[in-house]
């Protein structure tokens, strides 16, 4: 009987992740309007998409703060900051996390760039990178370069970590010679 229960249980939950799936948003296209935002960061101060016209802005959600992954692709960025912003760039980091858990992570590895807190994950859900298990959300692991117009000019939907912020830096000197 436990053995009938639990396959039910993993049916019912694997229906509602593709009923989840099927409804979420589209991930915006090259060339479209970056969805606009206002979220706090870890010191609860606003940020909107607004605040960044004029410059690139990479903008990336991640599923957790202070777990393998993320910290590895959030202290690439760190480490690879200069290079972005020489080149136009700021990065702006968003997961479902709270402004105090940003605040944690971003004091433990000295990450100078804001962490915005979606804890409704609207904002994550509206750049199609929201994973919705109704009372689970988690942000998907994907990056949006947008440029100074404020449109979409590449999204990165299969991240690698461990050379994401390398990637960028690459595309973007490849995009800044096209302008």
């Amino acid at each position: 009987m436990l053995k009938i229960f639990s396959i039910v249980i993993v049916l019912g939950l694997a229906a509602l992740l593709i009923f989840r799936s099927a409804h979420a948003a589209p991930v915006p296209k090259p060339g479209s309007p970056a969805p606009s935002f206002t979220l706090p960061d870890a010191k609860k101060a606003q940020h909107r998409l607004t605040d960044y016209a004029g410059q690139w802005l990479v903008l990336y959600f991640y599923p957790k703060d202070d777990t393998p992954g993320c910290t590895k692709e959030a202290c690439s960025f760190r480490d690879d900051l200069f290079q972005l912003e020489k080149l136009g760039a700021k990065v702006v980091g968003i997961s479902v996390d709270d402004s105090d858990s940003h605040a944690k992570f971003a004091e433990k590895y000295s990450l100078p760039f804001p962490l915005l807190s979606d804890v409704d994950g609207k904002v994550a859900d509206s750049y199609g990178a929201l994973t919705n298990l109704g009372i689970i959300k988690i942000a998907k692991r994907y990056t949006f370069l947008i440029d100074p117009k404020g449109n979409i000019a590449k999204t990165y939907l299969s991240v690698d970590t461990s050379r994401h912020s390398q990637e960028i830096i690459d595309d973007l000197k490849q995009l800044k010679i096209r302008q």
